[in-house]
C-alpha cells in the first residue's frame, strides 16, 4: 500500500513577504484565460489546466525553479500540482486558498474586466436547469429526472472534487478569452 503524498502549500502572507523582499517564485495561474484577465497576482503567468495538461512534456524545462500554482480555491492548482509532480518536477507549491485568499489578505492584484468565476456561472446554469425542469415537469411528466441528473451530477462533483459542469462551460468563448498559444505560453515563461 503505497503512502499518499501531500501536497506542498504556501500561505498568501508568506507569498507576499517573498514576493516584496523580490524572491518571488515563478507563479503559474491555472485559471481559464477570462478567469485570469478579471484577476491575477501582479507576475504571474496564466498557463489554463487544460494546456498544462496537453502540453506538460513542453513546459517541463521552464519549470525548473521555485514553482507556486494558483487558481481560484486551491483545487485546480492541486490537480495541476499532481500531475506536474508526476511528471517529475520538484519545487511544486499551492497557494493555499487560491485567489480567494489572496484577496481576503488584501495582497495586491491586477484587475481587468469583472467576469463571473467559474464557481458562480456552474451555479447558475445548474440551478437554471434544476427550475426550468421543476416549472416544465408539472406540464410534462418525467421533465423532472433532467433535475434529478444535475443533481446527481453537483453531488459526484462535490465527492470526486472535480465538476463536469465546469469543465464545459470553461470550453465557452466567454471563458476562454483569446486562443491560449503553447508557443506564446512557452515564451512567457
Amino acid at each position: 500500500m503505497s503512502a499518499e503524498r501531500t501536497v506542498q502549500s504556501i500561505t498568501p502572507a508568506v507569498l507576499r513577504k517573498l514576493t516584496e523582499e523580490g524572491r518571488a517564485p515563478r507563479l503559474l495561474d491555472v485559471r481559464t484565460p477570462a478567469e485570469f484577465r478579471t484577476v491575477h497576482i501582479p507576475g504571474a503567468r496564466n498557463v489554463p489546466l487544460h494546456v498544462l495538461r496537453e502540453h506538460r512534456a513542453e513546459l517541463l524545462p521552464r519549470l525548473d525553479e521555485d514553482v507556486v500554482l494558483v487558481c481560484r480555491s486551491g483545487n485546480r492548482a492541486g490537480q495541476a500540482e499532481r500531475m506536474l509532480a508526476e511528471a517529475g518536477l520538484p519545487n511544486l507549491r499551492v497557494l493555499d486558498g487560491g485567489m480567494n485568499a489572496w484577496e481576503a489578505a488584501s495582497a495586491p492584484v491586477e484587475r481587468g474586466a469583472e467576469r463571473w468565476d467559474m464557481e458562480r456561472q456552474v451555479r447558475l446554469v445548474a440551478g437554471s436547469i434544476v427550475l426550468a425542469t421543476g416549472l416544465v415537469g408539472i406540464l410534462v411528466p418525467g421533465v423532472h429526472l433532467v433535475g434529478t441528473a444535475v443533481g446527481a451530477g453537483l453531488t459526484y462533483a462535490a465527492i470526486s472534487n472535480s465538476c463536469a459542469m465546469g469543465v464545459l462551460l470553461s470550453k465557452l468563448p466567454y471563458n476562454r478569452g483569446p486562443r491560449t498559444d503553447i508557443g506564446t505560453v512557452i515564451a512567457r515563461l
